[in-house]
């Protein structure tokens, strides 16, 4: 062969500089390299093309601690609140290490104002399962609706959609943050260990 045929494939010239760039990426031991994700910011994932993933993180309400008619109302303000989503949406549920501390002080308060028998019950075994955990590495699950989306006017749309829709039901909700995601991606990526980019590497 010559030298103009070795430079033609199906009778188009090989761009040497993309094919060097794409064998790099393909060969990269670090992940960074194989996540579609350029960036995160203003509590957005961006993706190629100015595609963002957002959402909210939804703040856990025991409703097992509320009388009959007060956990129905919250179900069924619920469902009506997914039959309002007519877009596609992911739910994720992520652990996070925290400081339970003031979660024990808000359950003590509880315990004290509490009448019903049933109730102190349910909160007393809960306080007994959080000291359990004291001494220990606790991780609190945090939940998230998100979505993607790539108009700015449809993604706030979306959250106060999302949000309304939530406080309806009597849970409290905000858009995710920079930590919120980083926090996601690490429990998908890194089994939940904070990393930096540039030391995550391939496994061997």
């Amino acid at each position: 062969m010559n030298s103009k045929t070795n430079n033609m494939v199906n009778n188009k010239p090989i761009n040497k500089s993309n094919t060097s760039s794409n064998n790099k990426n393909n060969t990269s031991r670090y992940t960074e390299d194989w996540i579609n994700i350029k960036g995160i910011q203003n509590g957005m994932i961006i993706l190629p093309g100015n595609e963002r993933v957002t959402g909210v993180k939804i703040f856990p309400k025991n409703i097992f601690i509320l009388d009959p008619v007060q956990q129905e109302g919250v179900l069924n303000a619920m469902r009506n609140f997914y039959n309002l989503l007519n877009f596609e949406f992911w739910m994720i549920a992520a652990d996070r290490p925290v400081d339970i501390s003031v979660y024990l002080s808000q359950l003590q308060i509880m315990l004290q104002n509490v009448s019903s028998p049933a109730q102190a019950k349910i909160i007393a075994q809960d306080i007994d399962k959080a000291n359990m955990f004291v001494n220990n590495q606790v991780v609190d699950t945090e939940y998230y609706i998100l979505f993607k989306e790539k108009n700015q006017d449809e993604i706030a749309r979306k959250l106060r959609l999302i949000i309304n829709g939530l406080g309806s039901a009597g849970l409290n909700s905000s858009q995710t943050t920079n930590e919120d995601l980083r926090t996601i991606l690490d429990n998908f990526l890194n089994g939940g260990v904070r990393t930096e980019f540039g030391t995550v590497v391939l496994g061997e």
